[in-house]
């Protein structure tokens, strides 16, 4: 599959490049997808949820009225979960929400994910790109060229560009990593994908083991 390559200003270099089949021409595995995106999102759970329950209570131990004769339904404890300021039964308690996931399965879920956004025609392939300096203002007029200021876009970078990253922090529907910190989640979250030219053989070579 031959895509085109185009600069900063969203026209054509004239040059063209191949995207391997064994990485962006798979046939996508949607439960793959599925399950890479929910190990995803459940990473992100702090977790931290706790209730106190009745043995956590700080309160007196005594018995509060009399076992017989009072009308009403017996009582032992004011921390009992029936009255006000008392504990809550089975209250939540602090856990980890991740699971494990076989490196395999995540690999085939990132070349679906990456397989889709080619069927979908969604992929822009874009020479490096750098700046001098942090500059919000030229990273939106890449944006604008790409005709992406109104969309969410992925731009992935070959490695790290401090400036380029700090470029797009403050814009909401941008975001930047690097081939190696690429998800699918954040593959189908993004409405486009802007690979530079530099990213696409570290994309090959880490799925295509």
């Amino acid at each position: 599959m031959k895509v085109a390559v185009v600069d900063k200003n969203g026209k054509d270099t004239g040059r063209k490049v191949e995207l391997s089949k064994e990485v962006f021409g798979i046939e996508p595995n949607d439960h793959a997808v599925y399950l890479d995106v929910k190990q995803y999102l459940a990473n992100q759970r702090q977790g931290t949820h706790k209730a106190k329950e009745r043995g956590e209570i700080v309160g007196s131990t005594r018995k509060i009225k009399r076992q017989k004769g009072t009308g009403t339904a017996r009582a032992g404890s004011i921390k009992s979960p029936v009255f006000r300021g008392g504990g809550r039964i089975f209250g939540p308690r602090p856990r980890n929400y991740g699971f494990k996931l076989n490196k395999n399965v995540k690999r085939l879920a990132r070349k679906s994910a990456l397989s889709m956004k080619a069927n979908d025609k969604a992929i822009v392939v874009m020479e490096d790109l750098s700046f001098d300096a942090p500059k919000t203002k030229e990273f939106t007029s890449v944006l604008k060229s790409l005709g992406l200021e109104n969309k969410k876009s992925l731009f992935v970078l070959g490695e790290s560009n401090n400036n380029v990253y700090l470029s797009s922090r403050n814009l909401k529907g941008a975001e930047v990593v690097t081939n190696t910190e690429l998800s699918t989640y954040k593959i189908m979250n993004a409405n486009s994908l802007v690979l530079f030219e530099g990213s696409l053989e570290g994309i090959e070579t880490n799925l295509s083991k």
